[in-house]
């Protein structure tokens, strides 16, 4: 599962859950560096739409939060340093193994062979 993914999950299908993200990285047990073509005029477009405490939550859990920085440069667009390490981290990085936890139910999802599990059990619909 791709970090870009991570930042876009949400467990609000559940019974009772009434926001549901940002999911936590709740244990990545492992993880690999899957090389990706660089895209900048994408991942540019795409920055507005990420949720930014979410995408550094995600770096954290899986030791690449130095390599951001806390806010996203006014001038990101042409900051090409800052574009590349964002696309390591976001289509770069594939956790292979671990769980996703709801905020609010604390319910796990896994991760496996890096696809994650949002499939709910019939009392939770």
């Amino acid at each position: 599962m791709k970090l870009l993914t991570y930042n876009f999950l949400t467990s609000s299908a559940i019974k009772g859950v009434k926001v549901g993200y940002p999911l936590k990285l709740h244990q990545v047990l492992s993880q690999r560096e899957v090389p990706s073509d660089y895209n900048a005029e994408f991942l540019v477009r795409m920055i507005p739409r990420l949720e930014w405490l979410t995408v550094l939550e995600g770096a954290k859990a899986i030791g690449y939060i130095d390599k951001l920085p806390l806010e996203i440069p006014q001038t990101f667009s042409n900051d090409t340093d800052f574009l590349q390490k964002l696309h390591h981290v976001l289509f770069e990085i594939d956790i292979t193994d671990g769980y996703l936890e709801c905020p609010e139910t604390g319910r796990k999802f896994t991760i496996s062979n890096g696809i994650p599990n949002m499939l709910l059990n019939e009392d939770e619909v």
